[in-house]
């Protein structure tokens, strides 16, 4: 009884496919920037992360007789524009009054969105938080 041969394939097919997996294995699918964030910043649990930005690490929280003061930053491929648009709709529809440009009161605190870098600065544009007390 004769079996058939198996099939083998040209070395240099072989190659090209184990070059092409190695490359698919090592090139990111998407740069992190594209991905939703769809999530919360983490030290101001009810503030929302607007997609396309990423907190940064290093928040501050303190804890005080009069409330909680908190400094939160992130970062992404923004404009300013439109994180203003973003939680200018956001912010009100979670119990948030507009005070002015960027600045919130909610029952006895004030959440303030700011822009470190200043107006125009180039990308990526990092965005502050800072949540404090509201002075009665």
């Amino acid at each position: 009884m004769r079996f058939p041969m198996p099939f083998a394939a040209p070395p240099a097919v072989v190659v090209a496919v184990m070059l092409l997996c190695g490359l698919a294995a090592v090139v990111p699918v998407s740069h992190p920037w594209a991905q939703e964030t769809a999530g919360f910043v983490s030290t101001i649990e009810d503030l929302p992360l607007m997609p396309g930005l990423i907190e940064e690490e290093g928040g501050m929280v303190f804890d005080s007789a009069r409330g909680r003061i908190v400094e939160a930053f992130a970062t992404g491929p923004v404009s300013e524009g439109a994180v203003r648009a973003f939680y200018d709709e956001t912010l009100p529809q979670l119990g948030w009054r507009p005070l002015g440009q960027g600045t919130f009161r909610r029952e006895n605190e004030i959440l303030m969105v700011e822009f470190p870098g200043g107006p125009g600065a180039a990308p990526p544009l990092t965005v502050g938080f800072r949540l404090m007390p509201a002075a009665h």
